[in-house]
């Protein structure tokens, strides 16, 4: 959000506090490969007077005690990307499953759930998408049950939850491109579904949290080595 000097905030709060509907226009900004039905652009507000209770530092301590709000808020936030990734994972499997049962190929091969390869590659892709889910649900629910009892998650805990929702991003995403190699040239049409989930996952995968820089500062708390900051 844009903002300018708080001096020329003239324009009256709207009866909520925050700024009205009609002082607020969307920037298009979100023009990528993949995940394009999100429409994350900007939002742009111009002289309007924000009350203060309607603001907040990002990453600095929630001005909310709720349990909800003692849950690391970075953590959340790549979570969210993570569970995304998940939920492509889990349709690219099922729509290659439903894929089996086609014509056979012009080539005299056998329909996509007759050939070993394709059998072999989609329990390899189930299994590493099950796996990796299992890590990121067992970090979750271990942080959460600290926040239940009172407190916040630990160091340790907080590392495991950005860790774990790393791994999962990328290990979906490399279910996806073996299912998506699987399918052969249907799956690489334009109007196929493996296309636009292919797109969408490898998208995940470019955003900054979910890039080396994890690995590094999971691999430096390890270590018992302080990671680079924002991380925690």
């Amino acid at each position: 959000m844009r903002r300018r000097d708080p001096a020329r905030r003239t324009r009256r709060p709207a009866a909520h506090g925050g700024a009205a509907r009609e002082q607020v226009r969307i920037d298009p900004t979100w023009d990528m490969l993949g995940m394009v039905a999100t429409g994350s652009h900007d939002l742009v507000v111009d002289d309007a007077y924000v009350a203060e209770e309607w603001t907040f530092v990002r990453g600095a301590r929630a001005t909310i005690d709720a349990p909800f709000f003692r849950y690391p808020a970075l953590s959340f936030a790549t979570q969210v990307l993570a569970v995304t990734t998940l939920g492509l994972a889990r349709e690219a499997l099922d729509v290659v499953r439903a894929m089996a049962g086609g014509r056979k190929s012009v080539t005299g091969a056998p329909n996509l759930g007759e050939r070993e390869y394709a059998q072999i590659g989609l329990a390899k892709a189930e299994a590493r998408v099950r796996a990796a889910r299992a890590f990121f649900y067992d970090s979750t629910e271990s942080a959460w049950s600290a926040v239940e009892a009172g407190g916040e998650p630990s160091r340790d805990q907080i590392n495991l939850l950005r860790l774990s929702a790393t791994h999962l991003t990328h290990e979906c995403a490399a279910a996806i491109r073996s299912v998506y190699q699987i399918s052969g040239m249907t799956g690489a049409e334009n109007g196929h579904p493996l296309s636009r989930i292919l797109r969408d996952a490898l998208l995940c995968t470019q955003h900054a949290f979910m890039g080396e820089i994890t690995w590094k500062n999971a691999g430096a708390i390890f270590f018992d080595h302080d990671p680079l900051p924002g991380y925690l």
